[in-house]
């Protein structure tokens, strides 16, 4: 079954590919803006707590359940559990990726569009300028709309690809790269004049900050960062052969996602720093849109870092897309009987319609900018209805599956073929209690949020 619907070559391969699925835009702006508004170093080491404790144990059993079924997100939990109605948590997952995908692209075809913008030296000029312009940009209906179809179009191309000429081979080009740039940028980024004042911010934690909502917001950014609960680690465990050693291998790709978080926080607060009147909790778009382009116009060799970092985004954001768009694919392959090239050409265009109306969000058309009896635009509601909810509730429901109704011995069966798991009686706790407890309460105080 393996070898008809695709596996990874290698645990390299396998590696970079759910690192890539890990690693995107939520790591490089959404982290250090999680980090300003928590306060500085303090919520970093919670955040490290949070990966560590309930983050490590869902993704190695997401990657048991895909393993043991090999199978898409909704054939795996039928596999597991059959005659069940287990297979909604999986349709859950294979809504998500599309969902998320249709407004992920957009944003991720504005930082190709920053690209050029970066090169030509249009991203010039004080605050008020910057942000002009980048309302201008995403109002431009044509253009948003048109870069999001770039990134459809490569994300589709490398899915009809398969397997490992497609996602693996990829993600082994683009996830290197990524980690180069980053280095640069944060070497660049520490040296710059002033940059202490942002390094003390971010390495020094003051306890007189800690509460139970930093924990909340830190184990949230912890799990969306990881891409948990959209069923992405199913779909990859499934394309990983019996012999590989799944945990060591979800150690790295939670290592390789943890660092590229930490290095772009090295990157945004010693750089924002050494900008007068930097705001640390400047929020996402506008952080990365609007506060660093005017950074990149005061520092030596700022058209070329701008440049370079925007590459970085794009290369980012792109290892995600892939990701988002082969849960789907995968469902229609295996339980449907698809074949690939059909599968990703329909889902491919289905995101495409969908994501207009996002793409039309941001000023280009009223309606969607402000959607009558919600009071938000519409890219903003879905990512509160894909992020906020359906990925906690996702990974809430595969903590349970795991743990109590498929059970931890048979999970350990099938995580020790490929080598004896350490520390399996702490992982068996973790994934029973403290996981679904922990993400329930991320779900209770994301609805308590939502209604205050």
């Amino acid at each position: 079954m393996a070898g008809a619907r695709g596996a990874f070559g290698s645990r390299f391969g396998f590696i970079l590919a759910a690192a890539g699925s890990a690693v995107g835009l939520g790591n490089i702006w959404g982290f250090p803006t999680k980090v300003g508004q928590g306060g500085g170093a303090l919520f970093v080491l919670i955040y490290l707590i949070c990966v560590v404790m309930i983050c490590a144990p869902i993704m190695i059993a997401e990657l048991a359940v895909g393993r043991r079924s090999g199978k898409d997100p909704v054939g795996a939990f039928t596999a597991i559990k059959p005659g069940s109605s287990w297979w909604l948590a999986g349709a859950l997952g294979v809504m998500a990726g599309v969902g998320i995908l249709s407004f992920y692209s957009v944003i991720a075809g504005w930082t190709i569009g920053y690209i050029y913008f970066a090169a030509s030296g249009a991203l010039t000029g004080d605050s008020a300028a910057t942000s002009a312009f980048f309302g201008e940009f995403v109002g431009n209906a044509p253009l948003s709309i048109g870069l999001t179809f770039v990134v459809l179009a490569i994300t589709a191309g490398t899915l009809m690809g398969g397997v490992k000429q497609g996602i693996e081979r990829m993600t082994k080009t683009l996830m290197p790269m990524l980690l180069v740039l980053m280095v640069l940028l944060v070497v660049r980024a520490v040296t710059l004049p002033g940059a202490g004042a942002g390094l003390s911010y971010y390495l020094n934690p003051d306890f007189s900050k800690l509460s139970f909502r930093m924990f909340n917001t830190a184990l949230g950014q912890a799990f969306f960062s990881l891409s948990l609960g959209m069923g992405a680690m199913i779909t990859y465990g499934s394309y990983l052969a019996k012999s590989e050693n799944m945990t060591r291998a979800a150690m790295w790709v939670v290592l390789v996602d943890t660092l590229v978080a930490l290095m772009a926080g090295f990157i945004i607060f010693p750089a924002g720093f050494t900008l007068a009147g930097f705001d640390p909790t400047s929020t996402g778009p506008g952080l990365i849109f609007v506060v660093l382009p005017q950074l990149f116009a005061t520092i030596p060799g700022g058209q070329l870092v701008g440049v370079a970092f925007f590459v970085m985004l794009t290369m980012a954001a792109i290892t995600s897309t892939i990701s988002l768009l082969e849960v789907p694919t995968a469902h229609l392959i295996d339980s449907h009987g698809w074949n690939r090239r059909k599968a990703v050409l329909v889902l491919a265009g289905l995101t495409f319609l969908l994501a207009v109306p996002s793409a039309l969000s941001q000023g280009a058309s009223p309606f969607w900018s402000n959607l009558p009896g919600v009071g938000m635009d519409f890219l903003s509601l879905m990512a509160i209805v894909w992020n906020d909810f359906a990925l906690p509730i996702g990974g809430f429901l595969l903590a349970i599956f795991v743990g109590h109704v498929w059970r931890v011995d048979q999970a350990l069966d099938e995580l020790n073929q490929g080598g004896t798991m350490p520390a399996a009686g702490v992982w068996s706790f973790l994934i029973q209690w403290v996981c679904p407890a922990a993400i329930g309460l991320i779900i209770f105080f994301t609805f308590k949020d939502l209604l205050s």
